[in-house]
């Protein structure tokens, strides 16, 4: 997959999106594809996270450890904006309805073609129906969160030095432990 380089103004074009796969076209596949890469990138990030059984929810994973659990909406583009200066991503429901506030805690954003993550909170895009992302221009809103998922660890009540030490929790033989530094 070819980047972007940080400070190219030109316009993106179909010619330019080199893509070492192949596009998912079906939206419902494409978006199976993107939670299991969510899945995926946060595990590398050091955050748990689960899927709730089911697509009924206004969030499609729970991030976090007990107490400290945060609804993550995941999203995907490969929309161009037409000034050709970034991407349009959706941030509406299903039939395109905008998500009630509190829906969710933090909207997940991949663009595919950049493999670039935007992890944004919740009030920060709530109102809108579709963000540019990957932008450069006027328009870069979310360039603070392109790749946040310190925040998102954070929000988790997650340290950033050695998870396992600072904040063991989990199941030791069946039953839910959680140790917590004095």
């Amino acid at each position: 997959m070819k980047k972007a380089k940080q400070g190219d103004r030109r316009r993106i074009t179909k010619k330019d999106i080199v893509f070492d796969g192949k596009v998912i076209e079906d939206k419902k596949e494409r978006g199976e594809w993107v939670e299991a890469i969510f899945l995926v990138r946060a595990g590398e990030h050091g955050i748990p996270v689960s899927k709730p059984c089911g697509d009924s929810r206004s969030y499609d994973f729970v991030a976090g450890r007990p107490r400290h659990f945060k609804a993550v909406q995941v999203k995907c583009t490969t929309c161009v904006s037409r000034t050709g200066y970034g991407y349009n991503c959706c941030v509406t429901s299903t039939g395109r309805k905008r998500y009630k506030p509190e829906s969710f805690d933090f909207l997940a954003a991949y663009v595919v073609y950049e493999d670039a993550w935007y992890i944004i909170p919740e009030e920060k895009v709530i109102e809108f129906s579709a963000i540019a992302l990957c932008t450069e221009q006027g328009q870069a809103n979310f360039e603070s969160y392109r790749e946040a998922w310190g925040l998102l660890k954070s929000a988790c009540g997650m340290g950033d030095e050695g998870d396992l030490l600072a904040y063991a929790a989990g199941l030791v033989d069946g039953v839910f432990v959680e140790i917590v530094r004095a």
